[in-house]
């Protein structure tokens, strides 16, 4: 009875990591084919760069593949060549002379990784083609051709492979991703609106806003993975630097209102905004988590009637306020809180708008 519910639970954790066994795979698979490719073609060192790319540059998406290869060939071939030129022109036969020319290769090329990462691993390859050459008997020169041949042969598998084993678009991971962000959203706007009418747990929120910071920084990532993705698929998918930046803006939302939500309110104004604001938050939620489902599902997102209901009621209650002189008492800090946020809900209210038009054309992608 109880081995059909293990599997269920054994298959639901296998799939919620899906992706990351999917990555597994094919890392493995383009290790192990350029390994035999290698052994084929009789590549020195049993293919070492070739085998090294190949697993180095593989990635979680096609996009992240494509992104890591352009930026690994681009640090060889300027590590190499430079290393070449160098070793060419220079005489390095004892162990001080060659010390020199590897404090004048490195130098230089650590300096254009500080300001360009694409040459991240530029005095890498420098130092493999200054020490090896020489040990697998190659000039400089031929051992700089041969190192960026095999990084070139390392990367194009690693690309192939992202693109036929179990291929993970940038644009599919992105989705799921930003429907997770929707969801911590959801969690976090009732907390923060919260902290106008009772105490928080400073340490709480900061955790939480962190959390959702780290999330939109990844996404962003993402969206420029699957830009990449463009050049190497016939799909048309929406741009998704506009959700990038959306939740980016939701995010900063979120900001203001933990900064503004620091401590209640006077009791007077808190007791008439606190069933407002609860009923707010509550409708503000309901539309993110719905919004995130849509999104994963491809639908057309949930409308902003009962939420801009909600915002009405509270604004009408803050007129009312004004009118009874119920503010005219609070301080220049309270009063200031109070009005950032009425700023802040116009500006969620705007950013909900936006996002329901980016998820339309999500949706209308996929018909």
């Amino acid at each position: 009875m109880n081995k059909p519910l293990n599997w269920k639970k054994a298959w639901a954790k296998l799939s919620a990591h899906r992706a990351k066994l999917r990555f597994c795979l094919r890392t493995t698979v383009a290790g192990l084919l350029a390994f035999a490719i290698a052994q084929l073609t009789s590549i020195p060192l049993n293919g070492l760069w070739v085998v090294l790319t190949a697993v180095v540059v593989s990635q979680m998406s096609v996009g992240g593949s494509l992104r890591a290869t352009l930026e690994y060939i681009i640090g060889t071939v300027g590590g190499a060549v430079y290393a070449g030129i160098i070793g060419l022109l220079l005489p390095h036969a004892t162990p001080i002379a060659l010390g020199g020319i590897l404090a004048l290769t490195i130098a230089p090329l650590a300096l254009a990784a500080a300001f360009n990462p694409s040459f991240r691993v530029a005095p890498f390859s420098a130092v493999l083609v200054l020490l090896i050459s020489g040990q697998l008997g190659e000039g400089p020169v031929e051992s700089a051709i041969y190192r960026t041949f095999e990084v070139a042969l390392g990367g194009a598998i690693a690309v192939v492979v992202s693109l036929l084993v179990f291929p993970e678009r940038a644009h599919g991971l992105g989705v799921d991703a930003a429907a997770r962000i929707l969801g911590q959203l959801a969690d976090a706007l009732p907390k923060l609106l919260a902290g106008f009418t009772e105490n928080l747990d400073n340490d709480e929120i900061r955790r939480i806003q962190d959390g959702i910071g780290g999330a939109v920084a990844d996404f962003h990532a993402l969206a420029g993975e699957a830009k990449r993705e463009r050049l190497v698929s016939v799909v048309t998918e929406p741009d998704p630097a506009v959700l990038s930046r959306i939740l980016l803006r939701l995010r900063h939302d979120l900001v203001m209102v933990g900064r503004a939500a620091n401590r209640p309110l006077p009791d007077v104004i808190a007791q008439r905004l606190r069933p407002l604001l609860t009923r707010l938050a509550a409708d503000a939620s309901d539309f993110l988590r719905k919004s995130g489902t849509a999104l994963v599902q491809h639908r057309s997102p949930p409308t902003l009637v009962v939420v801009e209901a909600a915002l009405e009621t509270y604004t009408s209650e803050i007129v009312l306020l004004r009118k009874e002189g119920v503010t005219h008492p609070l301080s220049n800090d309270e009063a200031e809180r109070l009005f950032a946020l009425g700023f802040v809900l116009e500006q969620i209210h705007q950013d909900f708008a936006d996002l329901r038009r980016s998820l339309e054309e999500y949706a209308a992608a996929h018909g």
